[in-house]
C-alpha cells in the first residue's frame, strides 16, 4: 500500500485536528504526517472540556481550546511539541494495535540515543516521565492513530493549563490521567534544534514504509480541510457542547456564609440551578438568568453582571461568585 507523507508546516491547531478528519474520510490511501501547533490544550471526544481545562490559565495565556476526533485524554501542543498522525487502511480492525505505531517512533527516539519505551497505557516514556501521549479513531476501515512528542515544550504552561479541580464535576465522561512529563531535548546526546529533529523523525518514518511518496495538500484538500475546520472544529458546539451531560457542584466562603452552588448541565447548556448560602429570592434570579444558557465564564459574566448589587447587598463578592460558576 503507497503512504502519503506530508511534514506540513500548518501551525492552527484547528487546521491541523480538520486535516487528520479530511485525510481520514476522503482517500483510500495510507498517510503518515508530522506537525506541530500554535498553543493550545486539545480535549478527547468524550471528555468534558469545561472538566479538563483550567479557564482563567488558558483565557490569561491566549492558549486555544480544542477538541479531537479520537477518544482519550487531554493533551497540549505548543511550537516545542511534535505531533505524528498515522491513517492506515486495515483489513480487520481487530488486528490493529497501539505498538504498531508507536514501536516506530520509539526506535527513530532510540538512533538519537534517547533511551524510549512504550507503557502498558500506550505512552511513550523516557526514565519513567511522559513524553507522549497516544489516541485512536476507527473510521469504517480505517484507522487514525496519533500522538505528541514533548520536544521542547513549556511544560509550566502544560501543568497550568490541565491544572484543573476534577471534584466540581459528576459525569460519565473520560478523565484523563495526570502524568509526569518531561522533554526529549533534556535526553539528546548534543543539540538539536525541532525543526531538525523534525525533519530527521520524518526521513526516518518514511523509512519504515516499503512504498511513499511525499504528498502537498492541494488547493482543493485546503478549500475542504478550512470549510471543516470553520464548521466543526471552531465551533463551540463541538468544543463545549459536545461534552456529556454533567452535574456542576461548588462552594465557597464568603465573609460568614459558605455559599454552595449546584447545577445540571447537558449539551454545555445550564439546565437546572440551585444556590444554598444566599436567599431564595436571589437564587431565583440567578436561574431565571442561568438556565439554558451556555456554561462558558464569557456568557455567564455579563448575564449576571446586573446582580452584582444584590449579590454585595448579601454580603457576598460579586467575583468570587461569578469565579466559582465555572
Amino acid at each position: 500500500m503507497l503512504v502519503f507523507c506530508l511534514n506540513h508546516t500548518e501551525t492552527d491547531p484547528y487546521f491541523n485536528l480538520a486535516a487528520e478528519e479530511y485525510f481520514l474520510k476522503n482517500f483510500q490511501e495510507d498517510f503518515f504526517m508530522l506537525w506541530r501547533s500554535l498553543k493550545s490544550v486539545v480535549v478527547g471526544k468524550h471528555q468534558n472540556a469545561l472538566a479538563e481545562i483550567n479557564h482563567a490559565f488558558v483565557r490569561k495565556n491566549n492558549i486555544a481550546v480544542c477538541r479531537r476526533l479520537s477518544g482519550g485524554g487531554t493533551v497540549f501542543h505548543d511550537p516545542g511539541n511534535l505531533n505524528f498522525t498515522f491513517i492506515r487502511q486495515v483489513d480487520k480492525i481487530q488486528e490493529v494495535n497501539f505498538k504498531l505505531f508507536t514501536i516506530p517512533v520509539v526506535l527513530a527516539l532510540q538512533k538519537l540515543g534517547v533511551d524510549a519505551y512504550t507503557s502498558e497505557r500506550n505512552d511513550i516514556l523516557v526514565n519513567g516521565k511522559k513524553i507522549s501521549g497516544n489516541a485512536e479513531h476507527v473510521y469504517k476501515k480505517r484507522v487514525l492513530h496519533h500522538g505528541t512528542l514533548l520536544y521542547d515544550s513549556c511544560l509550566d504552561e502544560l501543568r497550568g493549563a490541565l491544572n484543573v479541580d476534577l471534584s466540581r464535576f459528576e459525569d460519565k465522561a473520560v478523565q484523563s490521567n495526570r502524568s509526569v512529563v518531561t522533554n526529549i531535548a533534556s535526553y539528546l546526546p548534543r543539540k538539536f534544534s525541532i525543526e531538525d529533529f523534525t525533519d530527521f523523525l520524518f526521513q526516518e518514518l518514511m523509512a519504515s514504509f516499503p512504498h511513499t511518496q511525499v504528498y502537498e495538500m492541494t488547493e482543493t484538500d485546503r478549500h475542504e480541510i478550512l470549510k471543516l475546520r470553520n464548521e466543526k472544529y471552531t465551533s463551540w458546539d463541538w468544543i463545549f457542547g459536545y461534552s456529556p451531560r454533567y452535574q456542576y457542584q461548588n462552594n465557597f466562603q464568603s465573609g460568614k456564609a459558605l455559599v454552595e452552588i449546584e447545577m445540571l448541565v447537558e449539551k454545555g447548556m445550564v439546565q437546572s440551578f440551585s444556590a444554598t448560602g444566599i436567599s431564595e429570592n436571589l437564587s431565583a434570579k440567578i436561574s431565571e438568568r442561568l438556565v439554558g444558557l451556555r456554561h462558558d465564564p464569557e456568557f455567564i459574566n455579563p448575564i449576571l453582571a446586573p446582580l452584582a448589587l444584590d449579590l454585595t447587598n448579601e454580603q457576598i463578592s460579586p467575583e468570587d461568585f461569578l469565579n466559582a460558576l465555572v
